[in-house]
């Protein structure tokens, strides 16, 4: 089996490599290629996978190449994680927005459309490599942010793809931990948009323990997102971290204003794991990596992959097409639910009627998406404002003018409309 990661030069990947080094019992993997126009990075990065395949042990071969059409020739799967722009454009998105007012974010609000825009092409292009060169049975496994609205341009293209988050799978362990539970054995009702999800049920045993979490938990649970425990027995759900850009607006914009930014926080971890990956002595998934983000990343990947190549049918949190799973938005618009999930494709399990408040905003944000995919496929700058004015979080014309005058002016270079 051969598994391409298109950019492998990430210094997220060593924790993939590590899951797949532990996990070559359930998944039988005889290649891995990373590919990245970062050679020197990539390099880097390929060295310490094959020390870590090396040290568990696993006869898997890790591949290290720039060329894109070889590394996914003939695979199994390919797991996308691309950055375009890099951590200095991550640093425009977190910030420019603050000079409207608005949340500076990389996956959300303006700051997560300008990476839409620049990242739908390039997911666009990569993936129609995929479909002349990859097995015609192989999956497309979006890691990509915005997730949501990346997987949709991948679905809407005609590709075999899946969109995966991190958010779900952390809950979860989260909430097995607190509850002295076997991981495996708690299921989440999770429902909504990628960034943009609420737990409404914990499932252990066939017994909803979620009243329990926020009855005995509250200040864990609410600490692991973000959100003021008053506001999560209010709901009666366990938002994801992502909705405190909604629920508690004005104080996080009041913090961003004067704190760092995550892209730069990030650039000092990278630089620190990039030291280490250089060290021929690293053989293990270095302490620092905790702190780059993307918690159980390597499982949520790993389980996934278990589904969709082997016989390992399970259930799992994914980006998948409505398709009536959710009502009250279009079938062809994505949503992140639990799905069966085995070789034979991804099913959506029944999903409990959302209430009003949040199915309203989940339709909001989707009418943003879907604008947004328009924008980032068809360029211009017209459908850009149009976009960012139904956004929940602009929702005013001069704002939305202004910002699309800072984003194209940020991101000229990778909006061949703009140029």
């Amino acid at each position: 089996m051969k598994i391409a990661v298109v950019g492998g030069a990430s210094t997220y990947t060593p924790e993939l490599m590590d899951g797949l080094a532990r996990s070559r019992d359930q998944i039988a993997v005889d290649e891995v290629w990373l590919v990245d126009p970062d050679r020197t990075r990539l390099e880097l990065v390929a060295g310490v996978s094959t020390r870590m395949f090396a040290r568990e042990g696993h006869p898997g071969r890790v591949v290290a190449t720039t060329d894109l059409v070889a590394a996914v020739s003939d695979a199994d799967a390919v797991l996308i994680q691309l950055r375009v722009g890099g951590q200095r454009a991550r640093h425009g998105d977190e910030t420019w927005p603050h000079l409207c007012g608005c949340i500076g974010q990389e996956t959300t609000g303006p700051g997560g459309f300008a990476k839409a825009l620049r990242t739908v092409p390039v997911m666009l292009d990569v993936a129609e490599v995929v479909r002349a060169h990859a097995k015609p049975t192989a999956w497309i496994v979006d890691f990509t942010n915005p997730v949501g609205i990346v997987t949709r341009a991948l679905l809407e293209a005609g590709h075999r793809a899946v969109g995966l988050c991190n958010v779900a799978i952390t809950l979860q362990r989260t909430f097995a931990g607190l509850l002295q539970a076997d991981p495996l054995q708690v299921h989440l009702q999770h429902v909504g948009l990628n960034h943009l999800t609420w737990e409404r049920a914990v499932d252990v045993d066939g017994v909803d323990m979620l009243p329990v979490l926020l009855r005995d938990h509250l200040a864990d649970v609410a600490g692991a997102v973000d959100l003021p425990p008053a506001l999560l027995t209010f709901l009666g759900a366990v938002p994801s971290s992502y909705l405190q850009y909604y629920y508690t607006h004005d104080a996080v914009l009041s913090r961003q204003l004067t704190s760092p930014t995550r892209a730069e926080a990030v650039m000092a971890i990278e630089e620190a794991l990039l030291k280490e990956y250089a060290d021929p002595r690293v053989n293990t998934k270095p302490e620092a990596l905790k702190g780059r983000g993307g918690a159980f990343y390597s499982e949520a990947a790993i389980e996934l992959f278990g589904s969709l190549l082997g016989n390992d049918e399970g259930r799992h949190v994914v980006n998948l097409r409505n398709d009536g799973a959710l009502p009250f938005l279009p079938d062809d618009h994505v949503i992140e639910v639990p799905a069966v999930v085995n070789a034979d494709g991804i099913t959506a399990l029944p999903i409990a009627e959302v209430p009003t408040d949040m199915a309203g905003l989940i339709s909001h944000v989707a009418a943003y998406e879907r604008l947004a995919l328009d924008a980032a496929v068809h360029g211009g700058r017209d459908r850009v404002t149009r976009a960012l004015l139904a956004h929940p979080l602009v929702g005013q014309y001069e704002p939305a003018e202004k910002l699309t005058d800072l984003l194209v002016s940020e991101n000229k270079d990778y909006l061949a409309w703009a140029r």
